[in-house]
């Protein structure tokens, strides 16, 4: 009987953790939509295409750091936060996070 007890309350307990960041990969994926998918998607003037682990290899290995400075403040061919500027940094960096997530 006490594992059963158990296991609801970390079900319980770790659903508001869960459900959090799964409402927060949903903001950044509809940022992504709105914004980045038109490049990222297609790879637009050398955009790494999201999914494409080699594309994202070279520029990962400079350092999420760097990846979210490029993304806030463009970078080559891309306009500061994607052509955004209603995108605060938090939120660029999210979708940045969810970029890279299905891309390595």
């Amino acid at each position: 009987m006490m594992n059963k007890y158990k296991l609801l309350a970390a079900l319980v307990l770790g659903a508001g953790t869960s459900l959090a960041g799964a409402a927060d990969n949903a903001k950044a994926e509809a940022a992504y939509k709105a914004t980045c998918m038109s490049c990222h998607g297609a790879g637009v003037l050398g955009a790494p295409k999201v999914g494409d682990k080699a594309a994202w290899k070279p520029r990962l290995a400079k350092g999420k750091a760097t990846v979210y400075t490029n993304a806030i403040n463009g970078f080559k061919m891309m306009p500061p936060r994607g052509g955004n500027p209603a995108l605060k940094d938090d939120e660029v960096k999210a979708v940045v996070d969810f970029m890279v997530a299905k891309s390595s």
